[in-house]
């Protein structure tokens, strides 16, 4: 990509970024966006079609900075992975954004965004997918069925009035999606 599309593309995702820790989306316009990032209305218009496309380019580029993408995930083993926590500990950084996220309206684009790097993720670990479930199901929709359940325990842990660490929340995402490991005190 154009070295001057990434800058200009930068700069609106973080003054969208920097816009949205100050208040609700739905409460930031297009002019306050591109006022923050300093071009023109029309030079937004020419990279994303909305802001809430925006936003989710921008979280995306703050979970690669800071090394929280997901990727490919071994569904066999007993504990969360390393990526999953590192996940959830770039969403504990950013608490209060990801938390309008999940609660408040506008923020769809988002929401679906972070479901489908799940599916992604879920899609990487198809060759274990098959041993997951018993009945059959395809690919799709087994993935559709744990990046939904993922998203919604995310979306509990951030409710929690209690700060819960990333790792201990990774952990309640592992064992609801998975199931506790045969012979842990939990699968009583």
């Amino acid at each position: 990509m154009d070295a001057r599309i990434v800058r200009t593309r930068t700069r609106l995702q973080e003054a969208l970024f920097a816009l949205t820790r100050e208040r609700g989306l739905e409460e930031i316009s297009v002019s306050d966006i591109v006022a923050r990032a300093g071009v023109n209305r029309s030079t937004f218009y020419q990279h994303y079609s909305d802001k809430e496309t925006l936003l989710a380019d921008a979280l995306d580029l703050i979970a690669e900075q800071s090394g929280a993408q997901l990727g490919d995930v071994d569904l066999g083993a007993a504990e969360p992975p390393a990526v999953l926590v590192s996940y959830l500990e770039h969403i504990a950084e950013h608490r209060d954004l990801y938390r309008r996220v999940y609660t408040e309206p506008g923020y769809g684009a988002v929401l679906a965004r972070l479901r489908a790097h799940m599916m992604d993720a879920i899609r990487g670990a198809a060759t274990q997918v098959g041993s997951l479930t018993p009945l059959g199901a395809p690919v799709e929709v087994v993935a559709a069925g744990v990046s939904g359940t993922v998203v919604g325990v995310i979306g509990a842990w951030l409710q929690l009035e209690e700060q819960v660490p990333p790792a201990e929340a990774a952990l309640w995402v592992w064992r609801i999606v998975l199931g506790p490991p045969a012979g842990d005190a939990y699968a009583r």
